[in-house]
């Protein structure tokens, strides 16, 4: 199973909400503080480092205060959730099924924005998209 497969862990999660929510990269005992110092220093390493490993987080050298390294997303949060509610319907089963049952549990305020942005294709916006170059 290639990493991008792999599921996430209850740890995992709370570690990304983590590293999302934070302003600038974090150490490995920042993280730790943050999720409230039940987690030993080396669980919340070996997680950084399996986040790493599935290209959800990345790390670079620590610039003040000692050794070490800092921790930040690869990506924000909607793109990793879009990324997997798109391995749900790329795997196995009905996707039409999967897209129904998916639509009849949505909040109305959800639904509204969904139907709102598939009405006005919100995402394909070619203005948005980075400049190809000249023409």
């Amino acid at each position: 199973m290639s990493p991008e497969r792999r599921a996430w862990g209850a740890l995992e999660t709370d570690v990304m909400t983590v590293l999302w929510a934070a302003a600038s990269p974090l150490s490995p005992a920042e993280v730790q503080q943050l999720l409230g110092d039940d987690l030993a220093y080396n669980t919340v390493q070996t997680i950084l480092t399996r986040l790493m490993e599935k290209g959800l987080a990345r790390r670079r050298i620590k610039l003040t205060g000692g050794r070490g390294h800092v921790y930040f997303p690869a990506e924000g949060q909607p793109v990793v959730a879009a990324r997997r509610m798109r391995a749900v319907l790329d795997g196995p089963g009905d996707r039409r099924a999967v897209l129904q049952q998916f639509t009849a549990d949505l909040d109305p305020a959800d639904a509204d924005v969904l139907r709102t942005l598939l009405h006005d294709d919100a995402g394909h916006d070619d203005a948005a998209a980075p400049d190809a170059g000249p023409s």
